[in-house]
C-alpha cells in the first residue's frame, strides 16, 4: 500500500516547510527531494519491462531512501532547476546534462502511477502561461482587462491611445544575471509616446489599468478558498514591489458565481491547487465587482496571515491520498 508523499522541492522554500511540518505532525511518511542535487546527493534507479508495467525502484538522498512503488501522492513545489546543478559546465554540455537529467529523472518523478500530484508539473507548465489563462479566465465568465499582446509598435500605440491609461506587465521574471542574482519588472503605467522600434524585439504585454479599489489574493486548495484583501500603505500600481511585511490584509468573502468560476478554473488546466489575483473595483460583493489578473499554479502564500489554515488544506489532500493507497 502506497503510504509516502513526496516534497519535490529545493532544500530552502518557506511554503513547502510549511506543509512538509504539518505533515510531519500526522506523522505521514514524507521525503524531501530537490531533483537538482541528482549526481552524489542523489541517486537513483528505476525500472520496467514485461510483467511490470509501471516504473519501480529507488531514490537514494544523503537522508532519505524512498521507494518509488510506495509514493501515494508528490507536492511538486518549485524545485532548483536543473540547469543550476550543471551550470559550471561549458554551455553544450551544461544544457546537455540538464535535458538528460530532466527528462530522464524529471521523466520518472512526473509519471509515478497511480499517485496524486499537488499540482503535477505539466499541469504547472500549461497553466503558467497568461495568454492561456486569460482566454481560460474570460471563457468562465470572468471579466479580464482589454489586454494586447503584440510586437508591433503601431498596434501598441493604438491600443494604448484607445485604452489609456495602460499598464505594461512581463510573461515572466527577470532571469538570473551573470552574479547570479534575480530581479522583477513589476507592473507599470506606459505612455504610448515612449514606444519606440526596440518593442520589436519580442513580445509585450499591455492591458488597460483598471480604477481599482483594492486587490485579493485568492489561495484555492481542492475545495477549500482562502481570500485575503490586500493593501499596499503607498497605494502602489503593483502592491507586490514593496515590503511584503507593510502589506494590510482582511479576509473577504468571495461571490459564488466567482467561487464557482475558479473551481472551473483549475479544472480546466488539470490543477489542485491555484494563487488567484483580482483587482476590486467595488466593494467585492458582487461579482461584477471582481477583475481577473493572473493565477500562478505554483504560487506563494506563506507570508499570508491564514498560511496555517492553507498548509493544513494541503495536507488534508496528501495525506487522505496515503491512507488507502494511491488512487
Amino acid at each position: 500500500m502506497a503510504s509516502t508523499v513526496l516534497a519535490v522541492t529545493a532544500l530552502e522554500d518557506v511554503t513547502a516547510d510549511w506543509v512538509i511540518t504539518m505533515l510531519n505532525e500526522r506523522e505521514v511518511p514524507v521525503a524531501r527531494v530537490d531533483p537538482a542535487d541528482i549526481g552524489p546527493g542523489l541517486a537513483f534507479g528505476a525500472r520496467i519491462g514485461a510483467g511490470a508495467p509501471a516504473w519501480a525502484g529507488r531514490l537514494v538522498t544523503g537522508s532519505r531512501e524512498v521507494e518509488l512503488g510506495e509514493v501515494a501522492a508528490v507536492y511538486y513545489r518549485r524545485p532548483t532547476p536543473y540547469t543550476a546543478r550543471f551550470e559550471h559546465l561549458p554551455a553544450q554540455q551544461r544544457d546537455f546534462a540538464a535535458a538528460e537529467a530532466r527528462h530522464g529523472l524529471g521523466g520518472i518523478l512526473n509519471h509515478l502511477q497511480g499517485a496524486i500530484y499537488v499540482n503535477h508539473p505539466g499541469a504547472v507548465t500549461a497553466a503558467d502561461f497568461k495568454p492561456a489563462q486569460l482566454q481560460t479566465a474570460a471563457q468562465l465568465g470572468l471579466t479580464v482587462p482589454p489586454t494586447l499582446v503584440t510586437n508591433d509598435i503601431e498596434q501598441a500605440r493604438r491600443f494604448a491611445v484607445g485604452h489609456g491609461p495602460v499598464i505594461y506587465k512581463t510573461f515572466r521574471g527577470l532571469p538570473r544575471d551573470e552574479d547570479g542574482h534575480t530581479g522583477a519588472i513589476w507592473a507599470q503605467r506606459v505612455a504610448p509616446d515612449t514606444f519606440d522600434d526596440t518593442l520589436a524585439v519580442t513580445a509585450h504585454l499591455f492591458q488597460a489599468e483598471i480604477p481599482k479599489t483594492g486587490d485579493v489574493r485568492v489561495t484555492v486548495v481542492g475545495r477549500r478558498v482562502f481570500a485575503q484583501q490586500i493593501a499596499a500603505p503607498d497605494a502602489a500600481l503593483d502592491w507586490r514591489r514593496g515590503d511584503w511585511d507593510q502589506l494590510l490584509h482582511a479576509p473577504i468573502a468571495v461571490p459564488a458565481l466567482i467561487e464557482a468560476a475558479l473551481h472551473s478554473y483549475l479544472s480546466a488546466f488539470g490543477l489542485v491547487f491555484g494563487c488567484f489575483d483580482f483587482a476590486l473595483t467595488g466593494d467585492g460583493r458582487e461579482a461584477g465587482d471582481w477583475v481577473f489578473v493572473e493565477c500562478n499554479p505554483n504560487g506563494q502564500w506563506g507570508w499570508l496571515p491564514d498560511a496555517g489554515d492553507i498548509a493544513t488544506a494541503f495536507a488534508d489532500i496528501l495525506s487522505t491520498s496515503t491512507e488507502g493507497g494511491a488512487r
